[in-house]
């Protein structure tokens, strides 16, 4: 965890906690990524928001606050925990575990919080604001790839087109209970648009949103 990071604990501990699910403790009483992950979502913000007025220097606040919002939305989150392998670190309890708890978005999103907090904790916010960075490159450097809710962003491509808006049907389902893969197709006017595939309905309607946009454009 801390290779990936790039950044070497003084204190182990937080890195341990801020990988803890709640669901460890059978009691709930015992330390997990919950507070961390509360700190964590703030660190990020300011980090991203510097960035953001950095790298677009003409951008006025609507433009900048779009940007953020797509930056720090827990798919944007869960992309970065799967990047740096933190679905793989998770301390999950066994119900957990068994149903799937490496995949869902919102864990992954949380821990992903908790393991920034408790850099920012250990080192401060410099040092935290240097690892946002290095991890969030690739989404910053992405021209627009995380900027809107590609869901949303295809129904008012087809509306600005005349057609009707998108909808999502499920192709197949696949995998066992706790790791479950789904493959999404959306439509319009009874024409495939595209498909796409996820942990989740809703991970898999997003890709699938993404890619027909893809394609629209290619077309256009």
């Amino acid at each position: 965890m801390e290779a990936a990071l790039g950044y070497r604990f003084a204190n182990r501990k937080l890195l341990v906690q801020a990988l803890t699910h709640a669901s460890v403790h059978d009691d709930g009483r015992g330390e997990s990524y919950q507070r961390l992950e509360f700190l964590g979502d703030r660190v990020l913000g300011l980090a991203i928001s510097h960035q953001l007025y950095a790298r677009h220097p003409h951008g006025d606040e609507g433009e900048l606050a779009r940007r953020l919002n797509a930056l720090v939305r827990r798919e944007a989150c869960a992309d970065r925990a799967r990047a740096l392998g933190i679905d793989q670190a998770l301390r999950l309890g066994t119900a957990e575990a068994l149903t799937g708890g490496r995949n869902k978005a919102a864990i992954l999103a949380d821990a992903c919080e908790a393991v920034l907090a408790a850099i920012f904790l250990d080192a401060g916010f410099d040092t935290a604001a240097e690892v946002i960075a290095r991890v969030w490159s690739p989404l910053l450097d992405q021209s627009g790839a995380f900027e809107r809710d590609p869901k949303t962003a295809l129904q008012e491509r087809l509306q600005a087109t005349g057609a009707p808006p998108p909808t999502y049907r499920l192709k197949e389902r696949r995998g066992p209970d706790h790791k479950p893969h789904f493959v999404i197709e959306v439509v319009s006017e009874d024409r495939v648009l595209a498909l796409g595939e996820g942990g989740s309905k809703r991970e898999a309607e997003q890709n699938a949103a993404r890619a027909a946009l893809t394609g629209l454009t290619e077309e256009a």
